[in-house]
């Protein structure tokens, strides 16, 4: 684990950070405040930072105070202990209210730093693996379990966000909705598990088609929807075509099952960005049209403009 060093003290600065070192740690020393602020603001920059209370520019609790109000990243925490020769309670409350999560007082036991920057290591890795649970949570609830692509609920929120950025920047957005051709006779013939096959594959070849800026959800059953930002009803139909071209090409084959797919596709362009339920619509019954008309076919609305 790196460790930012902040010391203004020659001596003290080499003897922490030798001690830090000979106990595993990757060291950043620095000899002011001011550069310690600049280290912490980095990209990659160390999570767990021991600082003198008294340095140029911005001292220990100054420093504390300006990460805590400015880099308040719940998923981004540092781990601040202060190093002092201040010993009233009066100043350590306040270096702690500061927002220092520990404090030393100088000199001190190197077996008592050793345990104390072990504590805040102990906390930091707890702290990103939680981080990563709760990431890992946000992504299954967002994403459909089989395919990977955004669920119901997420697209309908991507859509809404995306005919918000439509309305701010008077770009086109058009949306479409996608079927997979007598997808029950695949599983009436060869079983769930094959349609689950298709599903997959199907999605793949969406996702090989489209921008990576783009939006695939699935939408339900076998029907899917792929949201398309700065695009107009012409490009969206030649999207849709391409995605129909690409589903169509070759068979999906799942072991020694070999099965041609097919889907249709109803295509929507927003011209001033109408309300979301209205461009489903408009999508969802030019997709039925392409299924009363023939399917394996793509068929568009006209163009939808606010009231």
């Amino acid at each position: 684990m790196r460790v930012l060093l902040a010391d203004d003290d020659a001596v003290s600065r080499k003897m922490v950070a030798a001690m830090l070192r000979k106990w595993g740690y990757d060291v950043f020393a620095v000899s002011s405040g001011d550069e310690a602020w600049a280290v912490l603001q980095g990209r990659d920059a160390p999570r767990l930072a021991v600082l003198d209370w008294v340095m140029p520019g911005l001292d220990g609790v100054e420093l504390c105070r300006k990460v805590r109000r400015e880099m308040p990243g719940k998923d981004r925490y540092f781990y601040l202990i202060l190093l002092t020769a201040k010993t009233s309670r009066e100043e350590i409350v306040a270096g702690l209210e500061a927002g220092a999560d520990d404090y030393m007082v100088k000199p001190f036991d190197p077996s008592e730093l050793h345990v104390r920057v072990g504590i805040g290591k102990r906390i930091l890795t707890l702290h990103e693996e939680l981080v990563a649970a709760q990431e890992a949570l946000r992504f299954q609830a967002t994403r459909d379990a089989l395919t990977g692509v955004y669920n119901r609920g997420a697209a309908l929120k991507r859509l809404e966000e995306e005919l918000d950025r439509a309305r701010r920047e008077c770009k086109p957005l058009s949306v479409l909705m996608m079927d997979i051709d007598h997808f029950k006779k695949i599983n009436d013939t060869y079983g769930h598990l094959v349609g689950d096959t298709v599903l997959k594959e199907t999605v793949r070849r969406i996702q090989g088609v489209v921008r990576s800026y783009d939006v695939v959800g699935r939408f339900g059953g076998e029907e899917f929807v792929v949201i398309l930002p700065n695009a107009d009803g012409d490009m969206a139909v030649r999207v849709a075509e391409r995605i129909r071209a690409a589903v169509s090409a070759r068979p999906v084959t799942d072991g020694a099952v070999s099965v041609s797919v097919t889907l249709s596709a109803g295509v929507a362009a927003a011209g001033t960005a109408p309300a979301l339920d209205a461009l489903i619509q408009a999508a969802d019954e030019a997709l039925y049209q392409a299924k009363r008309t023939g399917r394996n076919r793509v068929c568009t609305a006209p163009t939808l403009c606010a009231a």
